[in-house]
């Protein structure tokens, strides 16, 4: 995935990440394998149970419980289930401004990210590194559902209770141990309910840091800052300043620096070539490499209390 992509995805993913941990597709089943968000590590013990971490944030301690209850539900169907570590967002910020040094090594070869897959096709790093729950679960689970029949398929299919089309019209998963885990977690309610209490506890947590006075005085510096370097300024609140420049220079990108793009049509947008690509990027690596720069000393403060209480920004509703 593109940077730009992943970026064009942050709101989206950053809400609902309790939801993708309890509505999955098929392919979450196990083969005992071993894998993680963050790159293939171990997910569970030989209990087939994830150690929940002590100091993790709400939201995530509740994607641990949700993988060990579709563990334990899908065993008592007869099944195997390898549950999937959660992603931190602690971790996919680490080069987005949240490790000064680290994110400033990634500028100084990929600015934003947005150009650098197109002159570093082989390059990993120059996709962002960033790795999806569905992709995780993929890599743990996919050799052991490739082993079932067409019958044991649609038996598996059956006692997990894959949402379909009428789950996401209606809030309401289908009897089996996607619904089971979720109630167990949540409580008897939809996904429409948990989801508006994830979108609640979201812009409490975006209110509290656009009005944290720290906060807000450092932003405004790191806003002057870029005035300085003659970028602009569309808004001073913590919650999106730090990606503001970011955001801009995305939406400035032309038509096939992401291999999604799309044309007026709907048809695929040609990916524009190295040659094009190069001297954009050159440019991007300057206007991100200003951007840290003038934001480290927010960032520093900014980070860490972002961890704590997690938001998708807009503006301090979340």
């Amino acid at each position: 995935m593109s940077g730009s992509r992943a970026v064009r995805n942050l709101a989206v993913a950053v809400s609902l990440l309790p939801l993708l941990a309890a509505c999955g597709t098929a392919s979450d089943s196990a083969d005992g394998g071993t894998a993680s968000a963050g790159g293939g590590k171990t997910a569970a013990g030989s209990s087939g149970q994830l150690d929940v971490p002590a100091d993790a944030s709400a939201d995530i301690k509740e994607d641990y419980l949700i993988q060990n209850a579709l563990a334990s539900c899908m065993k008592k169907q007869g099944f195997l289930y390898t549950p999937v570590v959660p992603v931190d967002p602690a971790d996919s910020w680490t080069t987005g401004g949240a490790d000064y040094e680290l994110t400033r090594k990634y500028r100084q070869k990929y600015g934003f990210g947005i150009y650098a897959d197109i002159v570093y096709p082989d390059d990993p790093q120059a996709r962002g590194g960033a790795v999806s729950l569905d992709d995780v679960a993929d890599t743990a689970n996919g050799e052991y559902v490739a082993s079932l029949s067409a019958a044991q398929k649609a038996a598996y299919d059956k006692a997990m209770g894959v949402p379909g089309r009428e789950a996401k019209a209606t809030g309401v998963l289908p009897a089996g141990c996607h619904r089971s885990a979720t109630e167990e977690v949540y409580g008897s309610a939809s996904t429409r309910e948990i989801g508006a209490r994830t979108t609640a506890r979201d812009k409490a947590n975006g209110q509290a840091l656009n009005g944290d006075p720290k906060l807000v005085a450092l932003a405004q510096s790191y806003a002057s800052c870029l005035r300085g370097h003659g970028i602009p300024v569309t808004t001073t609140q913590p919650t999106d300043i730090h990606e503001m420049v970011k955001l801009q220079a995305l939406r400035a990108a032309p038509l096939g620096a992401d291999s999604g793009d799309l044309n007026a049509d709907g048809t695929p947008a040609e990916t524009i070539g190295k040659d094009e690509a190069l001297p954009l990027l050159t440019r991007d690596v300057r206007l991100a490499t200003q951007d840290l720069e003038c934001g480290r000393e927010f960032r520093a403060a900014y980070f860490p209390k972002f961890f704590k209480a997690p938001t998708s920004g807009g503006g301090g509703a979340g």
